[in-house]
């Protein structure tokens, strides 16, 4: 099985720094008072696509052979790794399709258009649009970013816990949402290597949660749906790569309800003044369940995304969901 290498982060900096700037660790003096910690934010939420999905686009892209470039990719997606391999295609002149699901966010498929992305919908759920993508390829001779299982985007992805270490150097913990698992598993082969002591801790929803399931009863566990307002954690199967790092190095993973998702993208804007879609904002969420365990350290909580359509940020404010 496929690995995660220190090394190929550092590599895929060099790479990445080509196109994008270190996103800000800022230090939130107020929502520390209300957390009992020194809390940081993250905002991966200020790159380009509005997540740091599109670090390991652009990774897995300038490692793409230039015959497979000349063919074009395929991925599925709820819309952030859809839009960074659209934006990372169309950086290296790469034909990109992206197979959603029928209902996915209107905005993020219209961005994922935009960034000149061939758009396909079919299945109900990412896991039903993702078996799309095994036919496509074969028919039209394209290559199958698997969004959980290509190491080259975990490396680019890694290259934001990189920049947290050198901006914070005192880290005692950082929190982050687990969906397919890029940005956990990148944060703990960074941990490892630079201080194995910082606690990773991952956050999921109730509504959707393979990788805690099958973290707590260590076997693979896969869920009959994934239905929750944080598309971006809405995934019903978890793959090997992702699994087995999670299950050798995270600290520990929080459930969140909807409601308290729901809350986390108020929490965002009170305390931060940013917009953060419902897996961006569950860190703050997940941190109001973690006081006890992290009173008095510093705290990073990555906001991974400000995908969030006006809909749903309508309903969250108007304490709809």
């Amino acid at each position: 099985m496929t690995s995660l290498k220190f090394r190929d982060i550092i590599a895929a900096r060099q790479v990445v720094a080509r196109f994008l700037k270190s996103t800000p660790l800022i230090h939130y003096p107020e929502l520390s008072e209300q957390l009992g910690f020194q809390a940081y934010i993250k905002h991966e939420n200020h790159n380009p696509t509005g997540s740091f999905k599109v670090r390991g686009g652009l990774n897995f892209m300038h490692q793409l052979p230039q015959a497979q470039r000349k063919k074009g990719v395929i991925t599925a997606t709820r819309g952030n790794h859809g839009q960074s391999i659209a934006y990372a295609a169309a950086q290296f002149g790469v034909k990109a399709t992206v197979v959603v699901p029928h209902g996915n966010n209107p905005e993020k498929n219209s961005a994922m258009q935009a960034f000149g992305a061939e758009l396909i919908e079919h299945g109900t759920d990412f896991d039903e649009a993702r078996a799309l993508c095994e036919t496509l390829e074969a028919e039209r001779g394209l290559y199958y970013v698997h969004p959980c299982m290509e190491a080259a985007l975990f490396h680019g992805v890694g290259t934001y816990s990189l920049e947290i270490f050198e901006s914070l150097a005192t880290v005692d913990a950082i929190i982050v949402p687990i969906g397919g698992g890029s940005g956990s598993c990148s944060a703990i082969t960074v941990a490892k290597a630079i201080n194995p002591d910082v606690k990773v801790i991952g956050v999921q929803a109730e509504n959707a949660p393979a990788i805690y399931r099958s973290w707590k009863e260590g076997k693979h566990v896969e869920t009959d749906s994934c239905d929750t307002v944080a598309d971006g954690l809405a995934t019903r199967v978890p793959f090997p790569l992702p699994l087995s790092i999670i299950r050798d190095g995270i600290h520990d993973i929080v459930l969140l309800n909807e409601t308290e998702l729901v809350d986390g993208i108020r929490l965002a804007l009170r305390w931060t003044h940013n917009l953060a879609e419902g897996a961006g904002a569950a860190p703050i969420a997940a941190a109001h369940k973690l006081t006890n365990q992290l009173a008095g350290k510093n705290v990073v909580m990555v906001m991974t995304g400000a995908n969030l359509d006006t809909e749903t940020l309508k309903a969250a404010l108007a304490y709809q969901l």
